[in-house]
């Protein structure tokens, strides 16, 4: 299967600018497994020369020995094949002592892995940097997908590289308009694609193979040799000891417990001890904190931030007895793809239609509004709702009603802020005009599509 390069143009030209440079340069690229470092680094070395070595998770005399066989076969030295190297202080000095003539690249990729088993190659780099390394023409890439270790040993201020580097990068996963580009459906159907998946790009390659979510579920989820089965258990395991809890806290996030409180009775924990585990997903992008955009911040909501995590423990984890059984599983999509509508468009779609607006969700009590914009171009307030069903035109005017009720409920300064606007994002909607002549803010899917089409597409 060809593996799609797709965007990443601002991490490119930020290599490249490294590159360009007279004097050395280190960098450290870093982001979740799958999200594409190796595919960006292969594109970024395509017309240039140097050492790319694939670290493992194996003993720190096999890595020397595997990063010293290429060092050896690029400076063309042999005798280097054959010299006692057993700690990184001798490889790094060597590599300082016997320079390429040319610009030359070396990438440690996954050089977490280097750390997890030898935390002296981070002191030995900053000798070496410091005495030999600076002044090379090496560019040192070093690339990690172990989050945690790489943001606590590579790039905290303890670190003995800290301050070395001359780049870091994380390796973001695509938004939806990049992501689209993976697949091969119509809009819709590739938006489903994304709620499942997210954006990260070997994920939607997988996804790309198929011409609906329902088969795709059932293959590659749904089956114990699916692709996804074990997939968030493998991405747990690796940053977390105590898996256990946080397979409880996740559980229970998706199952719509979203306060420190009811996640905490939900698996019987104390919530005084449940924030650091929340803090270490929020840090690892696995969830995120939501505060109201207008009110008390203390009031805050927990949610599973990364979309196949979140799929997994609303659909996987809890069928797993029936999967490994092989009897069927039967899964309504409608509520998920309800909440991730509502995301998509609070997180994607109004930055794009109210850029650099102050906006995001609000709540009080029992009541919700989906977002609030503040627009200052037009000193409006618009208050907006999404709900992923086609609606009747009556039901869509219940809906608007009750926004337009829960709008008196929001503190603002009305002073400032004299205009107001309803805005409703949905599936479809019969008679739409009817509402927008009322001056209504009416957005359904093909809306969207052709916002995107004109918007990410000329």
């Amino acid at each position: 299967m060809i593996r799609q390069f797709i965007n990443r143009e601002k991490e490119l030209r930020v290599l490249e600018k490294e590159w360009s440079k007279t004097t050395a340069s280190l960098i450290i690229l870093y982001g979740r497994r799958r999200v594409g470092k190796t595919r960006l680094l292969s594109e970024f070395i395509r017309d240039k020369q140097g050492i790319l070595f694939f670290a493992e998770d194996t003993a720190p005399l096999v890595q020397i020995e595997g990063l010293k066989s290429l060092t050896s076969q690029y400076l063309s030295d042999p005798l280097l094949a054959d010299l006692p190297i057993h700690t990184w202080s001798q490889y790094f000095d060597y590599l300082g002592s016997h320079l390429p003539e040319q610009r030359s690249y070396l990438i440690i990729d996954e050089f977490s892995y280097l750390i997890k088993s030898d935390r002296s190659v981070l002191s030995a780099i900053q000798k070496a940097w410091d005495t030999k390394l600076l002044s090379s023409p090496w560019v040192i890439i070093l690339t990690g997908s172990l989050l945690g270790l790489m943001s606590d040993a590579a790039l905290s201020h303890t670190s003995p590289i800290y301050g070395r580097r001359d780049r870091d990068i994380l390796l973001k996963p695509l938004n939806f308009s990049e992501a689209r580009e993976f697949l091969q459906g119509s809009f819709e159907t590739n938006l489903q694609f994304y709620f499942i998946v997210g954006g990260i790009p070997e994920y939607l390659n997988r996804a790309g193979e198929y011409s609906n979510p329902e088969s795709f579920v059932k293959n590659e989820f749904l089956d114990t040799f699916g692709y996804f089965y074990r997939e968030p258990y493998f991405l747990l395991s690796q940053e977390f000891r105590e898996l256990k809890i946080y397979q409880a806290i996740l559980l229970s996030l998706a199952q719509g417990r979203t306060t420190p409180s009811e996640i905490s009775t939900s698996i019987g924990f104390d919530t005084r001890n449940l924030y650091p585990y929340l803090d270490s997903m929020i840090r690892l992008g696995f969830i995120g904190k939501e505060t109201p955009v207008t009110g008390k911040p203390k009031k805050s909501l927990y949610k599973v931030s990364d979309a196949l995590i979140d799929y997994w423990y609303s659909f996987v984890y809890p069928n797993r007895r029936f999967i490994e059984l092989s009897q069927s599983v039967s899964i309504s999509h409608t509520q998920f793809f309800g909440k991730k509508f509502e995301s998509f468009i609070r997180d994607e779609v109004i930055p794009h239609l109210y850029p650099g607006q102050n906006s995001g969700r609000w709540w009080h009590k029992e009541e919700e509004i989906d977002f609030i914009v503040f627009d200052t171009r037009s000193m409006t307030v618009v208050f907006g709702e999404c709900k992923y069903q086609e609606l009747s035109l009556n039901r869509a005017y219940q809906v608007l009603h009750h926004l337009e009720k829960k709008a008196e409920l929001v503190l603002f300064d009305e002073k400032i802020w004299k205009k107001r606007k309803f805005c409703l994002f949905v599936r479809d909607l019969e008679r739409k005009d009817e509402l927008l002549h009322e001056g209504y803010l009416i957005y359904t899917i093909n809306d969207i599509e052709m916002m995107y089409d004109m918007s990410y597409h000329g």
